[in-house]
């Protein structure tokens, strides 16, 4: 894979990093000049992600969630977000609409399928009491569009 330009940076599993996360890579993105929309799904889609990791990644828990952000050829975005939380037992079932593990927590069920609707890839390997990597990516549209 030919990287044009990265970043990488790992942080706690604080629900304040949620923001910064979403920060560094719009920061980082701002390079490849996105259109406001192709910012804001990219913005979501991360923080998305994110949140997965710090509210069921480490549920009752701390650890660290690393990430990388690649800018490729042809104006693609590379997203990993990775931690080593508690893991997926059944990653097909998690990415189901609706399919929440904490329901008493009003959770929606939603991430998966809104990290999926803004992203135009998106690949989850989890493994139980090992961690998750959540990996995306978008293709920007052509300069001007």
């Amino acid at each position: 894979m030919e990287i044009l330009n990265e970043i990488r940076f790992s942080m706690p599993s604080l629900s304040v990093n949620e923001s910064a996360a979403r920060a560094a890579v719009s920061a980082f993105i701002v390079q490849a000049d996105p259109t406001v929309e192709e910012l804001s799904d990219i913005r979501t889609a991360v923080s998305e992600a994110v949140t997965n990791a710090i509210v069921h990644g480490y549920r009752g828990t701390s650890g660290r969630i690393d990430m990388v952000v690649r800018l490729l050829p042809d104006r693609e975005i590379y997203i990993r977000v990775r931690d080593s939380g508690c893991g997926i037992a059944d990653v097909k079932k998690a990415m189901e609409p609706l399919f929440t593990t904490a329901p008493e927590e009003e959770r929606s069920g939603l991430g998966f399928s809104v990290m999926e609707s803004f992203m135009d890839r998106l690949s989850v390997r989890s493994e139980s009491g090992r961690g998750t990597t959540v990996t995306m990516r978008k293709k920007l549209a052509a300069h001007g569009g």
